[in-house]
């Protein structure tokens, strides 16, 4: 099973993910999606929301400023709409996010991490 961890290394809780499963001993395929060469594409975020685990606009992070400026409130959005908005916007896609291929889960709360280093998967 391939690991992939959405990341951005600014953030502290995905600096905590990365560290939690890296010394689990998983081998982990970084992917730094606000690198404008790793970013996530339309279909890449369509495949994403059918994996993930809960509603597709808790991966919009919502308290964040450039949400705000948008104007945007997600409350009732679908898959589409939601993607439309983070490959336009992907500073938005909350993180970290381990995909196993399989299904795909946010890493908030922190303690995600722990069961994600356990279990070598998605927990």
């Amino acid at each position: 099973m391939t690991l992939t961890l959405l990341h951005n290394p600014h953030c502290s809780t995905s600096v905590h993910a990365l560290d939690r499963l890296e010394a689990a001993g998983h081998d982990v395929t970084v992917r730094k999606y606000l690198l404008k060469a790793e970013r996530l594409d339309a279909d890449e975020l369509r495949a994403l929301a059918g994996r993930l685990k809960g509603d597709p606009v808790d991966a919009l992070i919502r308290r964040d400023k450039q949400y705000e400026r948008l104007g945007l409130e997600a409350d009732g959005l679908g898959v589409e709409e939601v993607v439309a908005i983070l490959a336009e916007h992907p500073a938005l896609l909350q993180r970290p996010i381990l995909d196993d291929g399989e299904a795909a889960m946010i890493g908030r709360p922190r303690s995600r991490a722990d069961d994600w280093a356990a279990a070598g998967r998605v927990a």
